[in-house]
């Protein structure tokens, strides 16, 4: 091959390179770019008065003297809507029955509109759960609110050869004559002031429990449930793998057992998750018994299996990837073959058996399948060391899947959605760059 030709090769297999690498980066901000922002807004956000009075009241965050102050300038704007209201029950009283049935199904939808936005309304009865014991705590969920309240949605079906059309028609025109007409200008003009939304950091997204099925709240419980999941996985499966690793190795011989015991090692790495799960729900729970039902153990020792092979095959690249001379060197200086393995190989090994190891980790951190059967539940409180055994516990993965396609008001809490999949995915992000620096650090010192 000239020397032109290699140059032409050269420049080509760079530009697939670079294109490659910046592809793949494109790839990794459509991905991440939307999670981020979508995940933001459930920490940075814009507060009403009702997300303070449930901050207080449920968790005893903030100052109650400002917020008192706030709850009573709320309520002198809402105090004249109420008053509306009162006057129109008043009015409808006098109607004629027909006239009063054609408006009694729209003013329903105002007062549950209204409700929507403060919470119980006078004469209402005190609400059993926390989402209708308080109005909407975000303000871009009050503006929408405010709009439901003002526009009635309707569907054109004119053109059979499209779809149907959407369009509002201002509710007030239902009300045309009535003492509730002046209802709609008046919200419209002070929502600001019968809401005071203020910009928002609300840290407790992360150290608060969850409140009403997670329509309130944080989600301490879900990552509490994940650590406990990934690292009693790690307990059980890192000193196994590495064991097994320095078996492969170090001992076995080139036999048809060591051929049919690493088949099984590959085999098991490609394994569908789904199959670990009902693994351990057949192994684990129905058979051994390691608790009654689902529970932090038999998720940790399912999740264990399934990341076993990975966790084998790092450790055994990494002794692999010492140099022969290390270990010929400690023999022929009188060492023993395990004092030798203990000494000089596992420790200049120890950088990559590290990084596979939180590889691993950060894997079984990310696992829905394994444990649906095994270990998570979609709602739970925090749960002690001592109830790993016994309790099941909420999991990051697990809750991420059930919030946005079981949950019934999936629609209105996709910033908790969102703000799940940014913990768990700055975890996993963590732990491997975790992974990063401690290999550096160990390789630095290695090297004197």
């Amino acid at each position: 091959m000239d020397l032109g030709t290699r140059k032409i090769l050269d420049r080509s297999f760079t530009a697939v390179g670079i294109t490659s690498i910046l592809l793949m980066a494109a790839a990794l901000l459509v991905v991440i770019v939307p999670i981020f922002s979508g995940g933001i807004g459930a920490i940075f956000f814009k507060g009403t008065i009702e997300h303070r009075k449930l901050q207080y009241n449920e968790f005893g965050n903030g100052d109650k003297e400002v917020m008192q102050r706030q709850i009573e300038e709320t309520n002198a704007y809402r105090s004249r809507v109420f008053a509306m209201l009162g006057e129109f029950d008043a009015e409808l009283e006098s109607m004629e029955p027909a006239e009063s049935k054609a408006l009694r199904s729209s003013y329903k939808k105002v007062r549950e509109a209204l409700a929507h936005l403060f919470g119980p309304l006078p004469g209402d009865p005190e609400p059993i759960l926390t989402r209708y014991q308080y109005g909407t705590t975000r303000w871009e969920q009050a503006e929408e609110a405010l709009h439901d309240l003002m526009y009635v949605s309707k569907w054109d079906y004119s053109d059979p050869t499209q779809m149907a059309k959407q369009y509002f028609v201002p509710r007030t025109d239902d009300f045309k004559g009535t003492k509730l007409a002046a209802l709609f200008p008046y919200m419209e003009e002070n929502l600001v002031n019968m809401m005071l939304p203020e910009q928002t950091f609300y840290w407790g997204f992360i150290t608060d429990r969850s409140l009403d099925s997670h329509i309130f709240g944080g989600i301490w419980a879900e990552i509490q449930g994940t650590f406990f999941l990934a690292v009693g996985a790690m307990l059980f499966a890192f000193p196994l793998g590495v064991t097994a690793a320095i078996y492969f190795t170090e001992y076995a011989k080139d036999n048809i057992f060591t051929s049919i015991l690493r088949s099984a090692n590959s085999t098991l790495a490609g394994v569908p998750s789904i199959v670990f799960g009902l693994f351990g729900l057949a192994f684990f729970i129905n058979t051994i018994k390691v608790s009654e039902s689902k529970s932090v153990i038999a998720g940790s020792l399912t999740l264990a299996i399934m990341i076993l092979p990975t966790i084998i095959r790092a450790a055994e690249e990494a002794i692999l990837a010492v140099p022969k001379t290390y270990k010929e060197a400690s023999l022929s200086l009188g060492s023993t073959k395990w004092r030798t393995i203990v000494t000089v190989i596992l420790p200049a090994a120890l950088p990559g058996i590290i990084t596979g190891g939180i590889i691993s980790l950060g894997r079984a951190a990310g696992e829905t399948a394994p444990i649906i059967f095994t270990a998570a539940v979609s709602v739970g409180a925090t749960i002690g060391l001592a109830d790993v055994f016994s309790s099941p516990t909420p999991a990051l993965s697990w809750n991420i899947y059930n919030l946005a396609s079981e949950h019934e008001a999936a629609n209105e809490i996709r910033h908790v959605q969102y703000g799940m999949v940014l913990a768990l995915i700055s975890i996993v992000l963590l732990l491997n760059l975790s992974a990063i620096l401690l290999r550096a650090r160990i390789s630095k010192k290695l090297k004197g």
